[in-house]
């Protein structure tokens, strides 16, 4: 049930919020020099990687690492915006359609993020797919706290249900998602 959910989701909303993604990569454009969507590989289900599509919120020069360790003044005017509402993740919608993620899951963490991926192999997070958003999301804890993260993941895991999942994404579209900041 929950991939028929994700499936009709991310095409309802492929077709809902196209305009509005094209829209949005073209004010990216605008803002700075680059692309309107960033393309970054991150580890997905049972640790396969895959390239994963954001509206591009930083200069292009920023260096990939964890958005806890970028600091803050590689965010561009425009793209704090789309940060604050959470706008960036739109074209993720695509990866939710391909099966890569789902709505609903773990947060992707980059390759080299290590201790991220240690801590969630051990607790069998990685099994899942990762998602748009998710608990560790919307409670706050970032990826800064490896070991919290995966408590937080694999307790979604051990609990998940659809009305669950439903009350993340009402709680993550009515300002909830705190996770993930860049550095102060």
């Amino acid at each position: 049930m929950k991939r028929a959910f994700d499936v009709a989701a991310s095409l309802g909303g492929l077709l809902v919020l196209g305009w509005a993604i094209l829209l949005l990569a073209v004010l990216v454009r605008r803002d700075s020099p680059g692309p309107g969507i960033f393309r970054q590989e991150r580890v997905g289900r049972n640790g396969v990687p895959f390239v994963c599509c954001k509206l591009r919120t930083m200069g292009v020069e920023t260096r990939s690492q964890a958005t806890h360790d970028t600091p803050a003044s590689a965010v561009t005017r425009l793209g704090g915006r789309l940060r604050r509402y959470k706008l960036d993740e739109l074209p993720q919608l695509w990866n939710v359609l391909k099966g890569e993620m789902s709505l609903v899951g773990p947060r992707p963490c980059l390759p080299i993020q290590d201790d991220v991926i240690a801590a969630r192999e051990r607790l069998g997070v990685l099994a899942a797919r990762p998602g748009i958003t998710g608990l560790a999301q919307v409670t706050g804890v970032d990826m800064s706290t490896p070991e919290r993260l995966a408590e937080v993941d694999a307790s979604y895991i051990a609990t998940r249900s659809f009305f669950g999942d439903l009350g993340i994404i009402l709680r993550t579209v009515l300002g909830g998602g705190q996770g993930d900041h860049v550095a102060r």
